[in-house]
């Protein structure tokens, strides 16, 4: 496993951040645009993706780390819900939908591998070297 300085150097956390600027593009749409309490809770629950990866990374503990990640991928399933929910809605295409939802959906699998490399490693963080 790669010896990382930050987070930005994560993939998942690049990934997650691609995801929020994608759901920010979508938030301008007309619809969703004035539909505040939706467009609020996907902004929300992408951004937390990428917030609780760098939170958990900069804990410095595998533990916490893992437990971080755990919200990430929370967050991912929330956001992917919230996507039908704008899909159901006619805010966005279903090409759009497609797209977006393969994105969540990566994000989960990606985050619940790098969960279960990490429980499974002897890596413990930076903190307990």
């Amino acid at each position: 496993m790669a010896t990382w300085k930050s987070f930005t150097e994560i993939d998942i956390w690049k990934l997650s951040r691609t995801f929020c600027e994608d759901i920010y593009r979508i938030m301008q749409y007309e619809g969703l645009k004035t539909d505040y309490r939706l467009k609020d809770q996907i902004n929300g629950s992408s951004g937390s993706i990428m917030d609780n990866i760098a939170e958990g990374f900069d804990r410095g503990g595998n533990k916490e780390f893992v437990n971080f990640l755990s919200y990430s991928k929370g967050s991912a399933g929330e956001s992917l819900s919230q996507l039908f929910r704008i899909y159901d809605r006619k805010y966005i295409s279903e090409d759009e939908f497609n797209e977006l939802s393969s994105k969540a959906k990566e994000l989960i699998n990606k985050i619940g591998g790098l969960m279960n490399y990490l429980k499974n490693s002897g890596i413990k963080g930076p903190k307990f070297k």
